[in-house]
């Protein structure tokens, strides 16, 4: 298995691969992960990954020394790993998202894809706000603030409906998804009268029955 399939395989059983590391195996990890994603060039990039794969193998040898569980996992023409590429592992540990792999990467790329500010640009708290963790920092979706910069009071009303702190990616995609009442996403009725109707739709979805 080459360095690039091992941090793959990494990405791919992440839950108990991260959680068998030392934080000093981690931090380690982190450093080679932040220099792979900002190397310079390929010579730079594949020293960084290789290095990465090296502290794999020598922090779980179980898992990524010779016989290891994960390197004998199967590694697809395209080089992915059940799915997961290496990229999926600095989304992971660097930037402590859960969106990577198969099927979350699409959403995460469509979500970070809208408009959006660096916390660090917020004129107000980010109380309340959805912040999606992104390479160079955590996003602020723009669709929550007005144009003079100030937050919506309607979207903290549907943010705490939605627990958007504890699910800041599924309530990003509530809003920026097409709703199949609406036929159109919920982030567009915001600053229209039709804003209203957006913490009973929100309801909807915390109601039991």
């Amino acid at each position: 298995m080459n360095a690039d399939a091992v941090l793959a395989a990494a990405a791919a059983a992440w839950a108990r691969v991260g959680a068998g590391l030392t934080p000093a195996d981690r931090t380690a990890l982190g450093e080679e992960l932040a220099r792979r994603r900002r190397a310079p060039g390929p010579a730079a990039h594949r020293a960084a990954t290789e290095r990465a794969a090296a502290l794999l193998a020598t922090g779980l040898p179980g898992e990524f020394g010779a016989g290891g569980r994960s390197v004998a996992l199967p590694v697809a023409d395209s080089g992915t790993v059940a799915g997961f590429t290496a990229d999926d592992l600095a989304v992971l540990l660097l930037d402590g998202s859960p969106m990577a792999g198969p099927v979350l990467t699409a959403v995460r790329e469509r979500l970070l894809a809208a408009p959006s500010v660096p916390v660090s640009e917020l004129a107000c708290g980010e109380s309340g706000l959805i912040l999606l963790p992104a390479e160079g920092g955590r996003r602020v979706p723009r669709f929550q603030l007005a144009p003079d910069g100030a937050v919506r009071p309607v979207v903290l009303t549907v943010n705490r409906l939605l627990d958007a702190e504890a699910d800041a990616w599924g309530a990003a995609d509530w809003w920026l998804s097409p709703h199949a009442w609406l036929g159109a996403p919920p982030a567009g009725l915001l600053g229209t009268p039709a804003e209203a109707q957006l913490p009973d739709l929100a309801r909807l979805l915390t109601e039991v029955y």
